[in-house]
C-alpha cells in the first residue's frame, strides 16, 4: 500500500477513507438530510425546517427534511442508524428516543451505542390545561381534586408512552397522586374530546394548545418544564407550584449514525450552534412555545443517557406499554 496517500480502511474493512482532514474540508459536498419521526406540520417539523434553512445558510448545501411517522418515531430512527456514516443523513429527535427503549421489547434500538449527538436544539414545555366550563381553574384544584378521588379524575394524551403521558406520571409521583390516563391516537382528537367535555384535563405539548387557550376554549393549569413558557407567560410551572426540581418537558436534539466522522460531527454541531443564535431560530422556537439550548455534544449525550434511566424505571413502576 501507498502510505504516501495517508488512506486508511475503515473498522468494517469495506471502504476506503480520506484523513479526518480531508473529511472536514469536503464536507458537505451535496445536500444534506433531516429525517423527522412526525408528520409535517408539527412541532418538531416545524423546528427541524428552521434549523435545516440556518445551517444550509451556514453550510452551503441544502438541508431537506424527511417526515418518517410511524411506530413511535422507531421507524425514522432505524433509518438513521442503518444510513452510511458519513454525515448526509441526520434526525432531529426527541423525547422518544429515549423513551423508546424502555417501552418497546425487544428494545429497537441502542441510541448509546447506534447514534451519535451532535447538537441540542431546544426545549418545549408539556402543558396541562382544562375544559373552560372546569371548575378546576389551577393546579392546586386539580391536585386536591386528585387527592379527594384517587384515580378518578381522567386526562387525555396524544397516546400511551407519549411524552406528555409519560410527564403526567412523573408528576403524579411528584404530587403523590393518581389520575385516570385516556389514551388518543394523537393530540387533536384529545384536544376535541376535552373541549367537547368528554374528559376533563389535557396533557399536550404547549403549541397544540395555543389556539384553543386564545379562543377560550380551554384553560392552561400549568406548563411541565423549569421556566415559563413564553407562550403562556402568566401560567405558572411545577416547579413554582410547590415541587421545586420538576421537569417534563419535550427536547429536540440532532443525532448522526453512530460511526459518522469525529470532524464532521463537529462540523455539523458548530454549524447548529451558529443556528441557535440566529433571529430567525430563535423566532421559530418561540412560536411553538419553547426557548433554544445551545451545548456541547457531550450535554446532549448525557440528557440522552439520563433521560434512558428516568423513562426506564417510570416504564417499569407504572407499567406503560406503547399503543
Amino acid at each position: 500500500m501507498n502510505w504516501n496517500r495517508r488512506t486508511f480502511l475503515t473498522t468494517s474493512g469495506v471502504a476506503l477513507m480520506a484523513p479526518a482532514s480531508a473529511w472536514a474540508q469536503a464536507y458537505p459536498a451535496r445536500p444534506v438530510k433531516i429525517v423527522v419521526g412526525y408528520s409535517a406540520g408539527g412541532a418538531v417539523d416545524t423546528v427541524a425546517r428552521a434549523i435545516g434553512q440556518a445551517m444550509s445558510a451556514s453550510l452551503g448545501q441544502p438541508f431537506v427534511i424527511e417526515n418518517k411517522p410511524g411506530a413511535g418515531t422507531n421507524i425514522a430512527v432505524k433509518s438513521v442508524i442503518d444510513a452510511p456514516p458519513d454525515g448526509y443523513t441526520l434526525m432531529l429527535a426527541a423525547n422518544a428516543l429515549a423513551a423508546n427503549m424502555a417501552l418497546y421489547k425487544p428494545m429497537p434500538f441502542d441510541a448509546e451505542r447506534d447514534l451519535v449527538p451532535v447538537s441540542l436544539v431546544g426545549r418545549v414545555p408539556v402543558v396541562i390545561a382544562a375544559n373552560a366550563a372546569s371548575p378546576i381553574d389551577s393546579l392546586a384544584k386539580l391536585i386536591a381534586e386528585a387527592k379527594a378521588k384517587p384515580g378518578a379524575l381522567a386526562y387525555a394524551t396524544p397516546g400511551n408512552g407519549s411524552t406528555p403521558h409519560m410527564a403526567v406520571e412523573f408528576f403524579e409521583r411528584a404530587a403523590g397522586i393518581s389520575l385516570q390516563h385516556v389514551p388518543y391516537r394523537g393530540g387533536s382528537q384529545a384536544l376535541t374530546d376535552v373541549i367537547g367535555g368528554q374528559v376533563p384535563l389535557v396533557a399536550v405539548n404547549a403549541l397544540e394548545v395555543q389556539p384553543h387557550a386564545k379562543s377560550g376554549k380551554l384553560k392552561v393549569l400549568a406548563a411541565l418544564s423549569p421556566n415559563r413558557t413564553p407562550v403562556f407567560p402568566d401560567v405558572p410551572t411545577i416547579a413554582e407550584s410547590g415541587y421545586p426540581g420538576f421537569e417534563a418537558s419535550v427536547w429536540y436534539g440532532l443525532v448522526a449514525p453512530a460511526a459518522t466522522p469525529k470532524p464532521v460531527v463537529a462540523q455539523l454541531h458548530a454549524a447548529v450552534q451558529k443556528a441557535l443564535q440566529t433571529r430567525e431560530v430563535r423566532d421559530r422556537m418561540t412560536a411553538v412555545g419553547g426557548e433554544v439550548l445551545p451545548g456541547t455534544a457531550e450535554q446532549f449525550g448525557a440528557l440522552i443517557r439520563s433521560e434512558r434511566q428516568r423513562y426506564d424505571k417510570l416504564v417499569r413502576e407504572a407499567n406503560i406499554k406503547p399503543d
